[in-house]
């Protein structure tokens, strides 16, 4: 049996300890590649799929139509998303209900290298990989005639770890040390234009997901916000949201901010399996926002719906600064109250069980000088006593 060598089994390793996974999809040659995945433990956790379309008519069933050129980048590129896509729905029809979503990637390799007679062309391989905000190819032409069939066969799987690795995030050492001074690895990248994944690059401010799936980049946004986590949405948010609707008299939109102040920004593939839970019932709006001081900036004259535990934090200045330093935290406070009362915000308060006792806005200390922007709800209109947490702690 062929053994992996030593320098290909350390990246594999990383590569399976790293969090994407991956569908497969090969033209011609790469497959010790995926040899090499599969020959260290732990393969299972990185690869959904592996397809090789050896022949035209699978390469063309794959793609819709025969491509102009076999071994080209734009057919490495289309064929990596089509990967992508399978990997997609591969990893939606295994995930588990409140599980945070991977990544995901689509990877394609396709190649022509020496055989038993001579070829006319060059000797030549493409890999590309697809991500959620973009994708990547990777061009090498080998020196016709300088290597046997499993030296160039070894060299293009290289160039598929390399390219499966740098995806991964990972330091890639130099998996291709015998390429000559003239065999240059030639990098071609691309960002994806859909509405998304501009957010996730900084490219737009927001981002509002229609129920009928529609994504409009930087969309007027005006009435009541509700902002959460969503992980998952439950009957107390949809309640909530139709009572700050009624009370306000202005609709009422879900906001998922993709980066959290606590815990860090949120995966493509993770922030489509949250607003998957909106599909055909409500308006969702992304935004790279996770201070209220930058919503504000961004929606100006919305209110925000927000519970009792959220509303205690915002007029506490421990979570403005040093607690050692009381004062410099409560002008940081005042501050930021002041910025959120400048954009004409204001925020509409519903009670929460808290430390055991149902508590309201009249339980909590506002400052004077802001006491008018913030609202009540009252327990007779909204008490539902259910939380993100307490419902996936129930489904582990």
């Amino acid at each position: 049996m062929t053994t992996t060598p030593a320098d290909i089994q350390q990246i594999v390793a990383q590569i399976h300890a790293a969090p994407p996974q991956l569908v497969l999809e090969f033209a011609g040659a790469g497959s010790l590649g995926l040899w090499w995945l599969h020959s260290v433990g732990g393969s299972s956790r990185t690869i959904l799929e592996a397809t090789d379309r050896y022949a035209h008519a699978a390469l063309s069933d794959l793609l819709g139509s025969p491509p102009q050129r076999a071994v080209a980048i734009e057919t490495a590129l289309a064929m990596a998303s089509h990967a992508y896509r399978r990997a997609r729905l591969l990893a939606h029809a295994e995930h588990q209900p409140h599980q945070s979503a991977l990544p995901l990637l689509g990877v394609a390799c396709t190649a022509t290298i020496a055989t038993d007679y001579t070829k006319r062309g060059q000797h030549r391989g493409v890999v590309a990989v697809q991500h959620a905000t973009g994708s990547t190819a990777y061009a090498l032409t080998l020196i016709k005639g300088l290597r046997e069939r499993e030296h160039e066969e070894s060299l293009i799987s290289r160039l598929l770890l390399h390219a499966i690795a740098r995806s991964c995030g990972l330091a890639v050492p130099n998996l291709l040390p015998t390429l000559t001074s003239s065999e240059v690895i030639e990098e071609h990248h691309q960002m994806a234009t859909d509405p998304l994944a501009r957010l996730l690059r900084g490219d737009v401010r927001s981002v509002t997901v229609y129920p009928d799936g529609r994504q409009v980049a930087n969309d007027a946004v005006q009435g009541a916000l509700l902002s959460g986590s969503f992980n998952p949405l439950h009957a107390g948010h949809i309640r909530l949201a139709e009572v700050a609707a009624s009370t306000l008299g202005q609709p009422a939109l879900f906001e998922l901010p993709i980066h959290n102040a606590d815990k860090g920004p949120l995966i493509a593939e993770e922030i489509e399996r949250r607003i998957q839970q909106f599909a055909g019932r409500y308006s969702v709006v992304l935004s790279r926002a996770a201070l209220f001081t930058e919503k504000a900036m961004l929606f100006p004259g919305c209110t925000f719906v927000v519970g009792y535990d959220t509303a205690l934090r915002l007029v506490n200045p421990r979570y403005y600064g040093d607690p050692d330093a009381p004062t410099t935290a409560e002008t940081a406070m005042h501050a930021a109250l002041g910025h959120i009362q400048a954009a004409h915000c204001r925020f509409l308060v519903a009670g929460r069980v808290h430390q055991g006792q149902f508590q309201t806005l009249a339980d909590i200390a506002i400052p004077p000088a802001f006491a008018d922007m913030f609202h009540a709800v009252s327990e007779e209109l909204f008490r539902v006593d259910l939380s993100s947490s307490e419902i996936r702690a129930r489904s582990e």
